[in-house]
């Protein structure tokens, strides 16, 4: 059975324990109450595979060259390297559709408060893990890339 639940984001902190929520809250850690950058190895227990594979080649990149940009050189979870904290945290409004063990929680804000190449639409695709909702991948709805298909070539030896 499928269900669709909207949810206004809340400019408030959240608890800790997020990820034991639905699935929207699982993302909108990544959001609220501050953007917090999605290949942080501190947030990597909040992730699964396929995207995972690339937070790996990134941090191997990372070691290998630590005074250059690793594969991923902006905040997946904003389609961008500069925002307004209290834009997007004014404008955030998430959708959820859980299906079983997956959902799909699509997330609409704004960067800056004006212009209209500010918006930004993100599908965030999650699985139930260990009773969890971990993050499987990020795709812009925007922009129309996909996370976990990004290449990464930082750090490897040219041919």
């Amino acid at each position: 059975m499928r269900r669709t639940v909207l949810l206004a984001a809340l400019t408030t902190a959240l608890p800790a324990a997020a990820l034991a929520g639905p699935a929207s809250d699982a993302v909108k850690f990544f959001y609220v109450p501050a953007v917090r950058f999605e290949a942080d190895a501190q947030y990597r227990d909040r992730f699964t595979e396929p995207v995972t594979k690339l937070f790996d080649l990134n941090d191997q990149a990372t070691k290998k060259n630590p005074d250059q940009v690793a594969c991923i050189d902006f905040d997946p979870g904003l389609d961008a390297q500069d925002f307004d904290q209290k834009t997007v945290s004014k404008t955030l409004k998430l959708s959820e559709t859980v299906d079983g063990d997956t959902a799909q929680v699509v997330a609409s804000f704004s960067l800056f408060s004006d212009g209209d190449d500010s918006k930004r639409e993100m599908n965030w695709s999650l699985k139930k893990v260990g009773g969890k909702w971990k993050v499987s991948d990020i795709a812009s709805k925007t922009s129309d890339w996909t996370l976990s298909q990004l290449e990464c070539m930082a750090g490897q030896d040219p041919e």
